[in-house]
């Protein structure tokens, strides 16, 4: 009997990791009713982290109304998992007790990019309020560890907006408070308070960006024209960023150089700022989530895979969850097949576009779940 792992991450715009997964299970189930199918939805950090996490520790959901990246109420989850769910060696890596209780947040269900129509999308005005009011509820539950995904974000605030939401002031030259500590208003704040005050729970940021926070390789500068930031306003963003981020490291009274450290420019700076004011670690979003499925055995135990994204490139292979599986995958010797709604011209492996060439973006995003049907049944 063929053993096939459906591994699938997000089609952005368009299907889930989930959705993904159970539509190639569709094609194959129509074409080889014999074949044993193991679905593994995917996560990096990013859309899908929450669900994928606490569904395969079995774990419990809490929906809370939480502030959206410009303001405006949005539902995002909380999942729930105790600590004798977790995997034995990961659980030993992460430090955790077998009655702990573990919450996982997804800063993209709060301050995502996808919750925000393409001319809504303007990092001057984003901030990441929601994602404090999660871990707040979280830690009100009394969890003892965060675990926080912080891909797909559509804010560049340094974290401030979740800062503020977790107690700290923005205060401008005569002591008042500058609510709503977006970057389009950080030019009054002189003063950062609220260090001493702030109590959570153990919080690791699962991440694979390896980024600065200022630089050109810093987060404006690399993921803020994605977030709509436009050239011409990027050296005002960065010299704000600088002084701001020197402000918060003066009120926690933390080294500036943290701001080079790697992975301080993940999600906008997010990143940076609950290091600095909550003792937030980094941790690799991929091998959190290998680890978590149980992924090395799973591929062992394979005899074909399947994977893909919404644009499979060179990128892939930097730390995102389908690159990363290819790359187990090759180590067991493996056969891979790689489906994407595009392929970088630079791409490496058994690649499969599902896309036909003359058809528009648009369409193709209403279709994905077809199209990716239709290739998996031509393939196989």
């Amino acid at each position: 009997m063929t053993r096939v792992l459906i591994a699938f991450d997000k089609f952005k715009d368009a299907l889930t990791a989930r959705q993904a997964c159970e539509a190639a299970a569709k094609a194959l189930r129509a074409k080889h009713p014999d074949w044993e199918l193991d679905l593994c939805p995917l996560a990096d950090g990013g859309e899908g982290f929450c669900e994928t996490l606490t569904r395969a520790a079995h774990g419990e959901f809490d929906y809370i109304n939480c502030s959206g990246p410009r303001g405006a109420s949005v539902r995002a989850p909380i999942g729930y998992v105790g600590g004798a769910a977790v995997k034995g060696n990961l659980r030993e890596k992460l430090n955790l007790k077998d009655d702990s209780r573990i919450a996982i947040i997804e800063m993209a269900s709060a301050s995502g990019l996808a919750l925000l129509p393409s001319n809504q999308r303007d990092p001057w005005q984003t901030g990441s309020r929601g994602t404090g009011e999660l871990i707040a509820a979280a830690t009100k539950a009394g969890v003892e560890t965060l675990l926080l995904g912080v891909g797909g974000s559509a804010t560049n605030d340094l974290g401030f907006g979740a800062l503020e939401a977790l107690g700290f002031r923005f205060l401008d030259s005569g002591g008042v408070s500058v609510s709503t500590p977006v970057p389009a208003v950080w030019n009054r704040v002189t003063r950062i308070e609220g260090a001493r005050a702030l109590l959570l729970p153990r919080l690791l940021i699962a991440c694979d960006v390896t980024n600065p926070l200022l630089g050109p390789a810093g987060a404006a500068a690399t993921f803020g024209p994605q977030k709509g930031l436009h050239a011409d306003k990027l050296p005002r963003l960065e010299e704000q960023a600088a002084r701001m981020s020197a402000l918060l490291c003066d009120a926690c009274g933390q080294p500036h150089t943290l701001r080079e450290n790697p992975g301080t420019g993940a999600a906008g700076g997010f990143a940076f700022g609950l290091m600095v004011a909550a003792k937030a670690q980094l941790i690799s979003g991929f091998t959190l989530v290998s680890d978590w499925l149980d992924l090395p055995a799973r591929i062992a135990a394979a005899d074909l895979i399947l994977t893909g994204e919404g644009r499979y490139d060179a990128t892939s292979l930097a730390g995102k969850g389908p690159g990363s599986l290819v790359t187990a995958a090759r180590y067991f010797g493996k056969s891979v097949h790689i489906f994407a709604g595009s392929i970088g011209p630079d791409s490496t492996g058994e690649t499969h576009a599902i896309t036909p060439a003359d058809m528009p973006l648009n369409e193709a995003l209403r279709e994905t779940s077809d199209l990716l049907e239709k290739k998996i049944a031509e393939i196989f």
